[in-house]
């Protein structure tokens, strides 16, 4: 168990007037204490109490779970798992429930009054997790590093005729031969206007000399995940295109320039958008500047207008605007920041000036 990990969710949930939550989230579970199974359709659990041990939930058919730190109740897939948590929570009290316990759990808890009340809780740990110690800021650098290196081995693979999915499909076997376990998300390969598309899926188009190619990519090392996106154009821009990318590129920058402790997330997603609406495209630019990301690629808490809470040491998150014109092109360029004291760190080291391939 980490202890100072635990301090942190204990202390949001006292903050929330909470004396114990129920952690359903596989990683969150691991975050905390080490141990880690996929459990599929079986329950798995842990249960932190403000004050006392937590107590882990586990199906005997999982991995040994003796060596994290919380007391282990095992059960078996004729037992009842509901029965066991409703056996160690205090029924007096509200419980905080993660937001991924199913409701074959959930109802079955409150039916049987494991707690008076129960409350959404996930923020207690996603706020906890939120603010990346120095190991994990550590391991964040390393997966944007190997992200890095993986751009320019795509770049190297546009050639005539070769497919968006054949590019797609090849990048994995250059993430292992990195030194990454795998993709932290489905790779984005876009030719020609397909980049007007922000969440385009790979196909068979070939690539013919002259389209914009557009690559938001990310992997997984050591748990930790990263995600870039740069866009090339593969002959001599127009007038037009330059504008459009260059707009993106100042947006960026700009956004990037005033990431700062103190600064909101609403206030970073509108330092890059003035640019964006200034050059005259504001429409074009429809979606939030970025996220937070850590052991998963998109964890919660937007770099958004919706979101007007200050940014903190230790967050990391995407900085990712985009122009995307329909039947035209699209451009969007996204780096990680780590909030540092005093501003931020740019973890992707890629050039993002306008390269012609």
């Amino acid at each position: 168990m980490d202890e100072r990990r635990l301090a942190r969710v204990r202390a949001n949930l006292a903050e929330k007037g909470l004396a114990q939550a129920l952690i359903v989230d596989p990683l969150s579970i691991w975050w905390l204490c080490g141990y880690y199974t996929e459990p599929y359709e079986r329950f798995l659990a842990l249960l932190v109490p403000v004050e006392g041990e937590p107590v882990l939930f586990a199906n005997r058919l999982f991995p040994d779970a003796s060596g994290c730190g919380a007391r282990v109740t095992c059960f078996s897939d004729t037992d009842d798992p509901v029965a066991l948590v409703a056996a160690e929570t205090a029924h007096d009290l509200p419980l905080g429930v993660d937001k991924d316990l199913a409701a074959r759990w959930l109802v079955p808890l409150m039916e049987s009054r494991a707690a008076s009340g129960f409350v959404l809780a996930s923020d207690v740990v996603d706020d906890a997790r939120s603010i990346k110690d120095a190991r994990e800021q550590e391991l964040m650098r390393a997966a944007s590093a190997t992200n890095d290196r993986a751009m320019a081995w795509l770049v190297e693979q546009v050639r005539p005729g070769a497919t968006e999915r054949q590019i797609a499909d090849g990048l994995l076997a250059e993430y292992r031969r990195l030194g990454a376990e795998g993709h932290s998300f489905s790779p984005i390969v876009s030719f020609g206007d397909h980049a007007a598309d922000p969440h385009h899926e790979p196909d068979d188009t070939p690539f013919v000399p002259g389209d914009l190619v557009l690559f938001d990519v990310g992997c997984r090392r050591d748990w930790y995940c990263s995600d870039m996106t740069r866009t090339f154009f593969t002959a001599e821009p127009t007038e037009h295109q330059r504008a459009v990318y260059e707009a993106v590129r100042r947006a960026n920058e700009a956004a990037e320039k005033i990431v700062r402790p103190g600064v909101t997330f609403a206030q970073i997603d509108r330092a890059a958008r003035q640019v964006i609406e200034d050059a005259g495209w504001g429409p074009a630019f429809n979606h939030r500047l970025g996220h937070q990301i850590g052991l998963v690629d998109h964890e919660p808490g937007d770099v958004s207008a919706a979101h007007d809470e200050p940014v903190r040491p230790g967050q990391c998150f995407s900085i990712e605007p985009g122009i995307y014109l329909s039947g035209d092109m699209g451009v969007r360029i996204e780096d990680l920041v780590i909030v540092t004291e005093d501003g931020c760190e740019v973890l992707n080291s890629y050039p993002k000036g306008l390269t012609v391939l």
